[in-house]
């Protein structure tokens, strides 16, 4: 029986969101409007926190400033990112609780709504290779940017998307529900579904709506940052 090890990122494994924490990164070095660009990413945020979110809108929304600048300084603004804001934000509770995992000789992936583009770099500090993440769109047309569209490719990652991209996985790796035992950690109601079909479930420093779901059904309640 193999261990897989699941963990959501903003909010789970950092202490805040890094799709959101990018967005005013990219008004901070002058990529987007201050007052238009904080406006519609609170909107956002405010239906993600519902469960109301439109995944497709967001991205496009959430991604038009690296469509603009392009590959190259797209790349170079976030090492900048990732040394001024996410680094800083890595805790030791957070690299002890992987590092546990690690010894155990569980597999350990990355399942996050946000997209490939903002997160891999944020797996990769974390020392976490697997990722399952919103991947997008590139323009492969000929004499096409090479770069992204603004658009999803394949299931997203979010809601119900997250158990049929580990699904996915699973499948990539010759393997199935039955012959892994599976443990999820997560801080999101909005991954109720991901959660309940796990084997061990873990409530990770939980929004309102989850933690009132994990005590009732008595899955374990993590509050890793507090």
């Amino acid at each position: 029986m193999i261990n897989l090890t699941l963990f959501d990122l903003d909010h789970t494994l950092l202490p805040l969101d890094s799709d959101y924490a990018w967005g005013e990164f990219t008004t901070r070095i002058g990529w987007t409007d201050p007052v238009i660009f904080k406006q519609r990413n609170d909107e956002f945020f405010a239906q993600y926190k519902k469960g109301e979110l439109k995944i497709a809108d967001y991205v496009r929304f959430a991604t038009q400033a690296i469509k603009e600048q392009g590959k190259d300084k797209s790349i170079a603004a976030h090492a900048q990112f990732m040394r001024e804001v996410i680094e800083p934000a890595i805790t030791r509770s957070a690299t002890d609780l992987i590092a546990q995992h690690r010894q155990r000789g569980d597999r350990i992936v990355i399942v996050t709504a946000t997209n490939e583009f903002v997160t891999r770099p944020i797996a990769s500090a974390l020392g976490i290779d697997e990722l399952i993440a919103v991947q997008l769109e590139m323009d492969g047309a000929q004499h096409g940017t090479g770069w992204i569209t603004g658009a999803i490719k394949g299931v997203p990652s979010a809601h119900e998307g997250k158990v049929t991209r580990v699904e996915e996985w699973l499948a990539a790796n010759q393997l199935n529900w039955q012959n892994v035992h599976t443990t999820f950690y997560t801080d999101s109601f909005n991954d109720i579904a991901l959660l309940e079909k796990v084997n061990t479930p873990i409530a990770t420093n939980p929004d309102a709506r989850l933690r009132t779901v994990a005590t009732a059904r008595g899955w374990q309640i993590l509050d890793l940052f507090s």
